[in-house]
């Protein structure tokens, strides 16, 4: 699959929760979960995140790409529990394009 048919996916998931969290909670999960508030999600959010370190540490290539698309699920749920579009992440990430990785860091230390 071409790389801008992966960006289409993306793409198409955001759209799609974007239309499930009009839905009932009773027919959604995404709905569901932002009905439960920011706390949940977050918390959603950090039980994946670690349940996706531990497939990096002793699972197997196609457990680690399960637990990272849960990850990236619920990590798109938590940015519109938030109200933050995924395209201010990605003026973020290009605004880092500019500067070394080590020099970004430093950066956010200073301020």
């Amino acid at each position: 699959m071409a790389d801008e048919n992966r960006l289409e996916v993306l793409a198409a998931l955001i759209a799609e929760l974007e239309s499930r969290r009009k839905v009932s909670p009773k027919k959604s999960y995404t709905a569901k979960l932002l009905g439960q508030g920011r706390h949940k999600v977050a918390k959603k959010l950090g039980e994946e995140g670690v349940e996706l370190a531990l497939a990096i540490v002793d699972g197997d290539k196609k457990h680690v790409t399960a637990e990272a698309a849960d990850v990236l699920y619920h990590f798109l749920v938590a940015l519109m529990a938030r109200k933050v579009p995924v395209s201010a992440v990605m003026e973020e990430l290009e605004r880092r394009f500019a500067m070394s990785g080590l020099e970004e860091k430093a950066a956010r230390k200073a301020s």
